[in-house]
């Protein structure tokens, strides 16, 4: 089995110049944990967790008043705070290789690439648990 047979295709991106809030509500619409982060020519450049979102997210969707500091960290760019360096693999990637690396650096999503390096799917330890192993 392979990335490919587990993904969910064609993920929702971020673009590292999108606020911190925009990220919030992509998160929160799509009821995901994860997202990839692109650059303005669609490049994968970062993740986004909701870890990463937690603390202001919590403070802006919690229906209280909200400080003027959570707005002005909510209007800085998710590139303030996304994961750099990310960890990728291709659609052939067997999905031991996957998990051996989800495992290795202690992440819940890879984001899979296609050999020019445009995001086509992610793979996120829920699509691993729905299908391994079968």
């Amino acid at each position: 089995m392979n990335a490919s047979e587990v993904m969910t295709e064609n993920p929702r991106t971020v673009r590292m110049d999108d606020t911190i809030l925009d990220a919030v509500d992509v998160l929160q619409s799509m009821e995901v944990r994860h997202a990839p982060v692109v650059d303005e020519q669609g490049d994968l450049v970062g993740m986004l967790s909701d870890r990463d979102l937690r603390p202001l997210a919590v403070e802006l969707l919690g229906g209280g008043e909200v400080s003027e500091t959570a707005v002005l960290r909510g209007a800085r760019p998710i590139s303030s705070i996304m994961s750099g360096g990310v960890i990728s693999v291709e659609p052939d990637t067997e999905l031991e290789e996957v998990i051996d690396l989800m495992l290795e650096h202690r992440i819940g999503a890879i984001p899979v690439v296609d050999g020019e390096g445009a995001v086509v799917g992610i793979v996120s330890y829920v699509d691993i648990l729905r299908e391994w192993p079968r």
